[in-house]
């Protein structure tokens, strides 16, 4: 079964999940704010998702802002970044979509269709 970390209020959230609905695609909702993801998992996201860990991020999050994170990312180590993801679910890009062996980041129609559809 698909684990969706998202986040109630999150319009884009809403879209995919409705995306999954209609494709006839079950899940389980967790509350990426309440319980993100651990940096083990978040790792294995990027690499089923063949993202670049940076793209984790929720860069219009303010949460990104506040903590200034753009200036404090060329520092961090790829263990510091998921160390900082999985403590904070704000920072984490949403919807986080995976099956174990595949997985997306953030919802856009066209590749959800081509990995859930």
């Amino acid at each position: 079964m698909l684990k969706f970390y998202g986040y109630k209020q999150c319009d884009t959230c809403r879209k995919a999940e409705q995306f999954l609905r209609q494709a006839g695609v079950t899940y389980e909702f967790i509350d990426i704010t309440e319980n993100p993801p651990g940096a083990e998992e978040l790792a294995a996201i990027v690499e089923r998702a063949n993202v670049p860990l940076n793209k984790l991020f929720n860069t219009s999050g303010v949460q990104y802002r506040e903590l200034k994170i753009k200036e404090r990312l060329p520092a961090l180590s790829g263990s510091e970044i998921l160390a900082l993801l999985a403590g904070n679910g704000r920072l984490i890009k949403r919807p986080l979509v995976t099956d174990g062996k595949r997985a997306t980041v953030g919802f856009n129609a066209e590749h959800f269709a081509a990995v859930w559809g």
